[in-house]
């Protein structure tokens, strides 16, 4: 069986890299001779967004925005409310949350929560895109480390906010 090990690498600040084994649940740590060329790999064969929504609607529309974006995309997953978006995280890598608020079943902020609440889904950015109003709910996903994008948005908007947030240096005119 051939794996594609790339595609179970995280970045992690100190320049190390977390990687997942495949099916088994255990990550190891690697520093790579060359750190800039391995996360240049990892650009160049995209990220793994996964999209969390209730409306199918509205992931649709994210989705077609993230291809408009001009960002290197790999597999994108898409979820309806919380419980699937924690279910898709723990079988599946994935580099980026684009995560609605309001939601059936659990909604965006208690997904959060119990995302930070996990060595394995802690660190990994969080994009809410929400009509949400509430300043105190917002406050409290920004503290969470989450990048807030009020609903309606451009491809821009949501490509800058993922490059700052992912620190992938890419800059576009």
């Amino acid at each position: 069986m051939q794996i594609n090990l790339l595609h179970h690498f995280r970045r992690i600040p100190d320049l190390t890299y977390n990687y997942r084994v495949p099916g088994t649940g255990t990550e190891l740590i690697y520093l790579p001779m060359n750190p800039s060329f391995l996360m240049g790999e990892l650009r160049a064969m995209g990220m793994n967004i996964l999209i969390v929504d209730d409306s199918s609607v509205m992931r649709t529309m994210i989705l077609k925005t993230l291809r408009m974006s001009g960002l290197s995309l790999g597999d994108v997953n898409q979820a309806s409310n919380g419980v699937e978006g924690l279910e898709i995280l723990s079988q599946q890598w994935i580099d980026l949350v684009i995560l609605d608020i309001n939601m059936p079943v659990m909604n965006g902020e208690d997904m959060m929560i119990r995302m930070r609440e996990y060595p394995e889904t802690r660190d990994i950015p969080v994009i809410v895109v929400s009509t949400e109003g509430s300043k105190t709910r917002i406050e409290n996903l920004v503290k969470m480390g989450a990048t807030f994008i009020r609903k309606p948005f451009s491809p821009e908007i949501i490509r800058d906010a993922i490059n700052q947030k992912l620190n992938t240096g890419e800059s576009y005119g």
